[in-house]
């Protein structure tokens, strides 16, 4: 689609459109601090590039979309740090999930930039006709060039860092955008249950993301949200690259409240996440809500309905799980039982040792309290255990 199709209003915060493409990577390869990043990543990227613009339309001519710019670039990308950095990704789909029909996918958050790109990466070889429209944080856009690039990479910006007053109106416009682009452009949406990280991966669904949802559609609140075609999706990495770097913050909250992520423990977070290992991934979407929408009550109180669909939310998540020996081995440590002691063998017990022994080593504190950094790790990998056991009992 070409920008003279697209409201005005979403123009600071939406993709690039079609005919805008050719300008912003032609920019991007003239930007020498993205040059660098991006030679450092994919090898001869400046011919790359040229050789794309060289032999697409113009903007003249109408450009080009994001699709063609993902599969070109960030595809192939995506599939390297699969085969370096994990023992293998997959995606499972219900049966009765409409491929045709645009799907706002509302997913737990493990890692900044991975989630969504192997989400798409995902849809792209199960045979989805697009990708995801990415909702990030403009906390995470420190360079010119990033919020270049991920515009480019399909990317809508939630504004985060306005006056109060202004948040509001930003919050409706954002929402607006996501039923228009799900109502009008056909494209699917990626986005997390919550602003931020749930670093100790006890997952739980904003009950604020939903009032958010709900600003732009028409009809009732239920009318607004089946508008969005919502749909839980549960991501489970093995390995978490950032683990210790969690635990560090964890430890420097504890021990000054007043701490905050700098914009360079920003980037060492996501660089960390692309490059680190991960172990097996696996992805499972659950059942669209638009059914189970439809049997609420539109008289019920907002308050009241906007906890009932985050808890299902929650559950579809919970349940969908795939849960991996050190997730296990972690809730029986914590717990001191051993409760799930036929999920792992003793080869897991002492590759799970090995491993928090490694992650510990690799924690940069001037006094490191190793029993607390210990039970964060071991927190962040029991969790979903407990998550899944809760959700799959309230089934029962």
């Amino acid at each position: 689609m070409t920008s003279d199709r697209i409201p005005s209003v979403f123009a600071d915060i939406r993709p690039y459109a079609a005919d805008e493409l050719p300008a912003v990577l032609t920019s991007l390869l003239a930007d020498g601090q993205f040059m660098q990043m991006a030679e450092r990543i994919v090898p001869h990227a400046a011919t790359r590039i040229r050789a794309f613009l060289d032999t697409h339309p113009t903007a003249e001519q109408g450009g080009f979309d994001n699709l063609e710019v993902q599969k070109a670039f960030f595809y192939p990308l995506v599939e390297h740090i699969i085969h370096t950095c994990s023992d293998g990704i997959d995606l499972s789909i219900p049966a009765g999930l409409d491929r045709t029909q645009p799907h706002t996918f509302i997913t737990n958050h493990r890692d900044i930039v991975l989630d969504a790109a192997f989400l798409s990466y995902l849809l792209v070889k199960d045979g989805f006709p697009t990708t995801v429209e990415i909702a990030i944080g403009d906390n995470l856009l420190i360079y010119p060039w990033i919020r270049h690039l991920v515009r480019v990479n399909k990317s809508f910006i939630v504004q985060r860092s306005l006056p109060m007053r202004e948040l509001l109106q930003a919050s409706r416009t954002m929402s607006e955008y996501m039923h228009f682009a799900v109502g009008q452009m056909h494209d699917n949406i990626w986005i997390a249950q919550r602003e931020g990280r749930a670093k100790d991966s006890d997952d739980r669904t904003q009950e604020a993301l939903l009032k958010m949802m709900a600003l732009g559609g028409e009809g009732s609140t239920v009318e607004r949200l089946r508008q969005l075609h919502l749909t839980p999706m549960a991501l489970s990495y093995e390995l978490d690259p950032c683990d210790y770097l969690k635990a560090r913050e964890f430890q420097l909250k504890r021990d000054n409240p007043g701490w905050k992520k700098s914009p360079a423990d920003d980037l060492q977070n996501m660089h960390t996440g692309i490059f680190g290992r991960k172990g097996r991934i696996h992805f499972e979407a659950t059942e669209c809500l638009d059914a189970w929408l439809a049997t609420l009550d539109p008289a019920t109180p907002r308050s009241e309905l906007f906890a009932l669909v985050a808890q299902r939310i929650d559950s579809q998540i919970h349940s969908a799980y795939r849960l991996y020996p050190i997730n296990y081995i972690a809730a029986d440590c914590l717990d001191g039982e051993s409760t799930y002691s036929d999920r792992y063998t003793e080869a897991d017990m002492q590759a799970f040792d090995t491993y928090m022994a490694g992650r510990l080593s690799l924690i940069d504190l001037e006094e490191p309290d190793e029993a607390f950094l210990r039970h964060c790790l071991l927190t962040m990998y029991a969790n979903p255990v407990r998550n899944h056991a809760a959700a799959m009992a309230r089934r029962h």
